[in-house]
């Protein structure tokens, strides 16, 4: 029961902020791709770096732990080219997507049905896809840590990185003029 209300309380929490940035807004998600506004590209990755450093605290606890899932160039290429025309198209991700039905948008609703359609449609030909798309280009599993194998130094590594990039696009995009 402690994981539900967890799982609760943190899906809660961040609805709330995504809801707070923007990102359940088509309009400021389309702004943000096409390089007009910095809070949404700014949000992800500060909440890539805040991931970062509290999974790897709940490890050192030795609470945390990950499920480092095979790594396929051809599938996760596939999906990503999916994945950004479906944004692209509604202006939702599947998170924004639910949160913007939460919030009364009739447009998010089709992007939500949309991307359960999709979900059903891989579901019922997965296994046939795995051999296809899946297992040709699949190179095992693959981290940052393998490279580098010290833990910390990886994580310094993304948070410099990480950081250097929030403050790249606010200073490339984040201050232009917006035609609202």
């Amino acid at each position: 029961m402690t994981k539900i209300l967890l799982g609760l309380f943190s899906g809660i929490a961040f609805g709330f902020v995504i809801q707070r940035i923007g990102a359940t807004s088509a309009d400021k998600m389309a702004r943000a791709h096409l390089m007009m506004e910095s809070d949404i590209p700014k949000f992800m990755l500060t909440a890539v770096i805040l991931s970062a450093v509290g999974l790897y605290g709940l490890q050192v606890a030795g609470v945390g732990r990950t499920l480092i899932l095979p790594t396929s160039l051809l599938a996760t290429g596939l999906a990503a080219v999916i994945f950004g025309i479906g944004w692209g198209l509604c202006g939702y991700c599947p998170g924004t997507a639910w949160a913007a039905v939460g919030e009364g948008r009739i447009d998010a609703v089709f992007a939500f049905l949309g991307g359960l359609a999709g979900a059903a449609v891989f579901a019922h030909f997965h296994e046939y896809l795995v051999p296809v798309i899946y297992d040709p280009t699949n190179f095992g599993r693959l981290t940052l840590v393998d490279g580098i194998p010290a833990r910390p130094v990886a994580l310094l590594i993304l948070v410099v990185v990480f950081t250097g990039s929030v403050w790249a696009i606010d200073r490339l995009w984040g201050h232009r003029d917006v035609v609202r």
